[in-house]
């Protein structure tokens, strides 16, 4: 079917073989994420470079086996990549907004985050000449004001948020927490495909020294996509039409050792009779009144 906001080609999901989704997502930090944590001399830029570098290896292991992949794409590397942005659509994947320069945006005035979200929207749409209909925050923290501004500007999801693993929900106005209890949101308009860090490559297999601390990372990753196949497993044992999202870095997973082991994971994850989805397509199931991630134990 064709995009009516965008006028791009898109295809509705027809429905996954052994009852379950999963999202493969790459979030292309880039330069961005270094800028953010303030390591800008040469060796922390080369590692950021590494990641341009790396996609093209992504994207060839994507298209060998039609899968595709919704990329959150800050606007500092939009603009310094527009090529291989605009690559990213041009073989079928979704490109949604990750922050400008990868700002923490719980940490901002509100003022602050309308102008980076304004400036990563404005981006993104300048280089691939459609506006993203998805967000992810950086470092995966939203601020009490990020849901009403991502409505506001009409994103359609957000994933960012942990409060489920395998069901997508609304984002919810802000929750109150006091003594008391918690009086919960309301409803927003916005959809949520969550997110966990056991899901991510970054802190199985990036090494990352900082003044507040160490990350060691550099582990398997074999043992990584073990962890990641045992939660598509349970997913596919307990759970009618889930969805299971992992994510990735260019940067990291770009590596020979770690792009032959997702290889043999992606190969793996096949053989399970999932479908691969992008986030906006899961989006467009539940628009459309699925039901995804009941659970349904055995």
């Amino acid at each position: 079917m064709r995009n009516p906001d965008t006028g791009t080609a898109r295809t509705r999901p027809s429905g996954a073989q052994g009852g379950g989704y999963v999202c493969v997502t790459f979030d292309f930090d880039a330069l961005s994420s270094w800028m953010a944590r303030g390591m800008l001399t040469a060796t922390p830029r080369s590692r950021g470079e590494f990641a341009a570098v790396a996609v093209p290896r992504l994207l060839h292991i994507l298209e060998a086996r039609g899968i595709p992949a919704t990329w959150f794409v800050p606007g500092h590397t939009a603009l310094t990549y527009p090529e291989l942005t605009r690559e990213l659509g041009g073989r079928r994947h979704e490109v949604a907004v990750h922050g400008h320069a990868h700002e923490n945006v719980a940490a901002l005035e509100p003022a602050e985050e309308r102008a980076v979200l304004q400036r990563s929207l404005d981006a993104l749409q300048e280089v691939t000449g459609e506006l993203p209909r998805g967000f992810r925050a950086p470092a995966w923290d939203l601020s009490d004001a990020s849901v009403g501004l991502l409505v506001e500007h009409g994103l359609r999801y957000d994933s960012s948020l942990m409060g489920h693993d395998y069901a997508p929900y609304p984002c919810r106005t802000p929750d109150v927490l006091d003594e008391a209890g918690v009086r919960w949101g309301e409803p927003a308009g916005l959809l949520e495909i969550p997110v966990a860090w056991s899901l991510d490559d970054f802190p199985y297999l990036e090494f990352l020294r900082t003044p507040s601390g160490l990350m060691p990372g550099l582990r398997d990753p074999g043992e990584m996509f073990a962890n990641w196949t045992a939660d598509l497993d349970y997913m596919l044992r307990d759970f009618d039409h889930g969805v299971l999202t992992v994510t990735m870095h260019p940067e990291v997973i770009g590596r020979g050792h770690r792009l032959l082991a997702l290889e043999r994971w992606l190969d793996e994850v096949a053989s399970r009779g999932v479908e691969f989805v992008t986030c906006e397509q899961v989006a467009d199931l539940v628009a459309a009144g699925a039901e995804l991630g009941r659970y349904r134990p055995a």
